[in-house]
Order: structure tokens, then sequence, then C-alpha cells
């Protein structure tokens, strides 16, 4: 958090600034834990599709009182492939996997995504210039989420690993496929209507494969549905819009590395899961391992700005 309470080019940060980093932390670190809650009762599938409903109803009319779903509809096809690599698929698997793994390890695991942004950079054709600690962090990092799948998960669920990398990958592509093919989008829009196809896409899904539930979910489980797309979906984006307005993109990152120390808090004291030693040794691996790669090195310029780190999902 050192990066959000440097002082500006134009002062202090604030403390709307101080207290919206705090806000936004706590809404993306604690997804995990109401999504265990809720696949306790409801099919992966289901999930999604009340999720990202909920979500879209509360932020399309937002979208449309500010004219920003035509532009983004115009431009369907980088739409389409975002949804899909955003929130189609990464939110079905990672519902998937915390059927098996404990919260706080989905949310740790997904620590990754910077890591994974090196390598879709080259997939892209858009290789960062990786210097020598870059490389010391992507080591960093890998041993890291070695040291979570090997010794604290113990191989038990490498099928729920290999679910959570399918999110890692899907959380990394995302923002570089709007980066590269429409960065002149309006942020709102994009995420409506990316929610709001999701919401489609996932209708004929739970028809099929019968996901919807027999019976009305517990109070416990429609709270967490709630809190996901309410809290957790459309506040969480209204509030990383305003943090950037206020602390700039770069220092807004750096939620990137709260949000898994929430995660794991959320899980030990609401759902009583443990915190081995092997926890947190791979919680320190995979964050300075996430900070090392996202390290550059500093241009010469004439205003004073922080080390940029990689974009990353929620």
């Amino acid at each position: 958090m050192r990066a959000v309470v440097r002082r500006r080019q134009n002062g202090h940060v604030t403390r709307r600034g101080l207290i919206l980093f705090a806000a936004l932390g706590v809404a993306w670190g604690i997804p995990y834990l109401f999504i265990k809650i809720a696949v306790n009762e409801l099919e992966p599938a289901m999930v999604v599709l009340a999720r990202s409903a909920l979500a879209a109803v509360l932020l399309l009319p937002l979208a449309l009182f500010r004219r920003e779903v035509a532009p983004v509809l115009r431009r369907w096809k980088p739409m389409l492939a975002y949804t899909i690599v955003e929130i189609i698929l990464p939110w079905y698997f990672l519902s998937s996997a915390e059927q098996n793994l404990p919260s706080s390890t989905a949310g740790l695991l997904l620590a990754a995504v910077p890591l994974a942004g090196v390598a879709v950079a080259f997939l892209l054709g858009r290789p960062a210039s990786l210097s020598p600690l870059n490389w010391v962090g992507i080591l960093v990092g890998m041993v890291g989420v070695a040291a979570l799948v090997g010794l604290d998960i113990g191989g038990s669920d490498l099928g729920s690993v290999a679910q959570m990398a399918v999110v890692v990958i899907g959380y990394a592509l995302g923002p570089a496929i709007l980066s590269r093919w429409v960065p002149e989008l309006p942020g709102v829009g994009v995420v409506a209507v990316s929610l709001a196809g999701a919401a489609i896409a996932y209708i004929p899904i739970v028809i099929v494969t019968g996901a919807w539930p027999a019976a009305w979910p517990s109070a416990q489980v429609t709270v967490s549905i709630i809190v996901l797309a309410v809290v957790c979906s459309a506040v969480a984006f209204l509030l990383m819009v305003a943090l950037i307005s206020e602390i700039g993109p770069v220092r807004a990152t750096t939620i990137t590395y709260v949000n898994p120390a929430v995660a794991i808090l959320a899980g030990v004291l609401v759902l009583g899961e443990l915190v081995t030693v092997w926890t947190v040794v791979g919680f320190i691996l995979v964050l300075a391992g996430s900070w090392l790669v996202t390290r550059r090195k500093r241009e010469p310029v004439t205003v004073v700005t922080d080390s940029p780190v990689v974009d990353s999902p929620s």
C-alpha cells in the first residue's frame, strides 16, 4: 500500500483516495469467500448466471444513461472475446474449483495474474522488455505457486488447480484484449455489456445442464449471491473507476497485492480455513514474484511517476 501514500505531483493522496483503496481491496478480496458459500448449494453455472445477471441489471441503466452501450456494441467482436476470457470461462472455473479448494487458496493463486500477463504479452506479439530483476520475479513467483500446489494443496486437487490456471490466464488476457483492440471504449459500458452478455450466455447452459436449483437457496447463499453481484462486481468496478480518477491508474493497480491478503483473512475468520506454513510461504513468494515481474526501469521523464504494474482484474 506504500505506493498509494506517496506524494503525488499535485500534492498528497487524499483521505478519499485511501478510503477508496481500502474499500476496493475488500470488495475484490472477499469474492472467494462468498463463492465458496454459494457453491455449497448452487451449481457453478447458476452462481455465474445469478451474479452476472444481477450485476448487469445494476450497471446497464448507468451505462445507458452515460450513452456508453452503443459504442461498445459496435465493437462486438473484441467485446465477445473479452467477455469469454474475462467472465464466461473464468467465473465458471473459479466457482467449480472452489467446490474443492479453500477460498483463501483460490484467492492466493489468482495473485499470479501479473506473472501470466507477461506470457500473454509475448503471445500477443507485444513482448515486454524484461530486466534481470523481472526474470527473478518470474522464477520467484513460479516457486511460490509450486509451493502452494505441491506442498500446501498436496497435489490432491490438481483438477481444481488446472481450473484455477484457466482463471489466471483469462484474467491476464482480458485486459490485454481491451488494451490492444479497443482501448477507446468507455469502462462502465464495457463492464455492463460484458456482464449482460455473460448472463445471456449462461441462461441456456443452466437450462440444458439442469443447474437451476430445485428449491430457493438458503438465506446464507442468497446473501452471498447478492454480495457477489452488488459489492464484488457492480460496486467494485465503480470504486475502481473512482480510485483511478483519484490516485491515477498506476497506483490503483497496486490493489493486486492487497486482494490475496483479504481473501486469506476472510477464509480464516469466516470459514475457519487452515493457514499452513506453506500458505504463508506461497503467499510471500507469489506476491514478491508479481511485484518484481512488474517492475520497470525508470525512464527519464519530467514528472515523477511510480513504477507501473501489470493490470489485473477481480
